[in-house]
């Protein structure tokens, strides 16, 4: 069965969440661990998420995705910064042991003219830190389209951060469309042949999740500007290609589309219509 739902907004709790995902035919979601652009988090409401796993046992919701805050730079070239990635990476990755199982997706961040080889080896360093061995979590590395000083603007930069984790296991790869696009992959002329190198670098046994979005931008831009389905320069019908295609199609799809709930349970509906799912 296709795993796909959307970005929601945490801002009711985990059970408001799994209802928002089910009045859009969603049965995966993403969710952000705090303010994007802050640095604070709600406490946890411990009963909030026992009743959000027994919803989402009932409506066969999960995995899900939370994503990191975009504040967050575990290569930045001030200590501050990288203090404060440690200390979210580390509490949310506490939190996260309450709904075990689960992904964690951050973007590497920038290294700000340090140089990417520098960049690279911060992340890997924080990711050093704060991994531990009993987590049930598994933190992804998102794919990013390479605008500034960007770390992960390529497979083989993030392969470079993954040979440099210990606890390599609890370590997964999330490749977002819009950002592979902007970054120069070819995903809607020659998927094939991304996927075949992505498997070469890094491994698709890595791959655990997509970000499922077209792009404003011209193949290459390194720009990084999403769109709706269909309404950007990759397409609907090479998105859709994404979906089916035997190496992603059991992975959960998460749409970061610039839509409202019913922009998002059209796209939904867009790509259940792929399958033939009673």
């Amino acid at each position: 069965m296709l795993k796909i739902g959307c970005h929601l907004s945490s801002s009711k709790g985990f059970l408001a969440m799994a209802g928002m995902a089910e009045e859009i035919h969603g049965n995966t979601f993403q969710f952000f661990t705090r303010n994007p652009r802050g640095a604070k988090a709600k406490a946890v409401d411990i009963l909030d998420v026992k009743a959000f796993l027994a919803r989402a046992k009932e409506l066969g919701i999960g995995p899900i995705v939370a994503h990191a805050p975009y504040t967050l730079n575990a290569c930045g070239a001030e200590t501050r910064v990288r203090e404060f990635a440690l200390e979210t990476m580390a509490d949310d990755l506490e939190r996260m042991e309450l709904i075990p199982g689960n992904y964690y997706n951050f973007h590497p961040g920038s290294h700000v003219g340090q140089g990417a080889e520098k960049g690279i080896q911060l992340i890997a360093d924080a990711l050093n830190t704060v991994l531990k061995p009993e987590q049930r979590t598994t933190v992804l590395l998102e794919t990013m389209a390479g605008k500034g000083s960007e770390v992960g603007r390529n497979f083989e930069e993030l392969r470079e951060i993954l040979d440099r984790v210990e606890l390599s296991d609890h370590m997964g790869v999330c490749l977002d469309t819009c950002h592979v696009w902007d970054g120069g992959y070819d995903i809607a002329g020659h998927l094939d042949e991304v996927l075949t190198e992505f498997d070469r670098v890094v491994g698709l046994k890595r791959l655990k999740a997509v970000h499922l979005n077209d792009s404003q931008n011209p193949l290459g831009a390194r720009k990084d500007r999403h769109a709706r389905i269909g309404e950007g320069c990759i397409g609907a019908d090479a998105l859709a290609r994404v979906v089916t295609h035997p190496a992603l199609s059991h992975l959960p799809f998460e749409l970061e589309t610039p839509n409202e709930l019913p922009g998002y349970a059209r796209e939904i509906a867009f790509f259940r219509g792929l399958f033939r799912e009673e």
